[in-house]
């Protein structure tokens, strides 16, 4: 597996990045110093942008963990399961965290929090915002200067001047000190970090605006979203649900279904920009064939299309639902978004319990661009039933005591 901090050179089209092995050299320092760390996850990408070993690079030192994009989640969400979901998710990857921030830097939710958090923390430390490409940092910099203004004139000052680019094109990057604490210790903006396995890597750099989600997400279901779909197609899935079927999520992703209970429903969150397409895996080469660049994109056009290394990764993927009334799992695309995996009824807000007297273990076949990785984790909460199917797990006194508390 590739593990979420490799990454070499920068995304195409020139923009600066730096990979995980660079940042490394450029912050091990960190190591041997007294700093607080904040690091940012992309809550859309949340597999994808989480920077595993950023440990390697912060030794010893006090991270606060902050969630980015919650205004993108849909409509209805509990913020609280999310918390928690981000929380359990945290410490099964064994990353010690001094809380979690849910946020949005276009609301400026869970902003103020923060602010108060690095105060209190700071204690004269330096303060390093690390955090992958395009997962935020600036715009959350801007929010957080924006917050530490109103009580800080340093902070004022910092807004006005702080610099706009970080270093001269073609060099590498390094971090940015901006004066934003009158009581002492530097603000770093650090660049942002370009991890390979991530669908942006792969793209052309002007299709990467499509791979952004610009508003809420809703979630697309099938085979509930049967919008155009032929009658012979509607009546083969009504009698045997998604089986012998394959997906489309543009041109990037492809989800060949081999076994799946009529009951299961795939419900994709992401970018609306991306269409999806659902036919037989009989046709599902050929319909790739012509119609990538076309109806599947990105890619966007002739030109790309003709570059386009296709999706050259498989990897099956053996799921089970160990509760009927809880979706199975998230599949996550790294860079892109996540599908869960659901019973039929759960997508639809209507309850199907003959879900429990039947065989529960599915098979799907995912295929991406190669090196885009693909995640099977534990379903997020979101929407409206999120709240209704999320189970807080029971805490010890002593896990209730240490483990992170969740803000926003």
């Amino acid at each position: 597996m590739i593990t979420a901090v490799g990454g070499h050179g920068g995304y195409s089209g020139g923009k600066q990045f730096v990979s995980a092995e660079e940042l490394r050299e450029k912050l091990s320092h960190l190591r041997h110093e007294k700093a607080l760390i904040v690091k940012l996850v992309d809550i859309v990408d949340f597999n994808g942008s989480f920077l595993a070993r950023v440990r390697d690079l912060a030794g010893a030192n006090p991270i606060i963990l902050v969630v980015t994009k919650v205004d993108l989640l849909p409509k209805g969400t509990d913020l609280n399961c999310v918390g928690d979901w981000v929380v359990e998710t945290t410490v099964k990857k064994k990353l010690n965290v001094l809380s979690v921030h849910l946020t949005s830097s276009k609301s400026l939710v869970g902003i103020a929090g923060i602010v108060s958090e690095i105060q209190r923390e700071k204690k004269g430390r330096d303060v390093y915002i690390l955090g992958s490409a395009n997962v935020g940092k600036s715009a959350f910099i801007n929010a957080l200067l924006k917050m530490l203004s109103y009580k800080d004139p340093v902070a004022a000052a910092a807004r006005k001047y702080k610099p706009i680019q970080s270093a001269v094109p073609g060099t590498t990057l390094g971090p940015i000190q901006i004066d934003a604490f009158l009581g002492g210790g530097k603000l770093y903006d650090t660049p942002g970090v370009h991890l390979h396995h991530r669908q942006a890597a792969v793209v052309h750099s002007e299709d990467l605006p499509a791979l952004a989600p610009q508003s809420r997400l809703r979630g697309r279901s099938f085979p509930n979203f049967q919008a155009g779909l032929d009658e012979m197609t509607s009546r083969k899935i009504g009698s045997n649900g998604l089986n012998g079927f394959s997906i489309f999520w543009g041109g990037l992703v492809r989800i060949d279904v081999l076994k799946v209970l009529p009951h299961t429903c795939l419900t994709f969150f992401g970018p609306k920009a991306l269409p999806i397409h659902l036919v037989t895996t009989d046709n599902a080469d050929e319909f790739y064939q012509r119609e990538v660049g076309i109806l599947l994109t990105p890619p966007i056009g002739k030109e790309r299309r003709d570059d386009w290394m296709g999706l050259e990764t498989q990897r099956q993927l053996q799921l089970k639902f160990e509760d009927a009334r809880r979706p199975a799992c998230d599949v996550a695309i790294s860079g892109l978004g996540w599908i869960a995996v659901e019973p039929v009824g759960r997508s639809s807000g209507v309850s199907d319990s003959s879900l429990e007297e039947t065989e529960k273990e599915l098979l799907l076949n995912v295929h991406v661009p190669k090196p885009v990785e693909i995640f099977v984790r534990p379903p997020m909460p979101v929407g409206k039933a999120g709240e209704e199917w999320y189970q807080y797990r029971d805490l010890t006194e002593k896990e209730a005591e240490i483990r992170p508390k969740w803000y926003f």
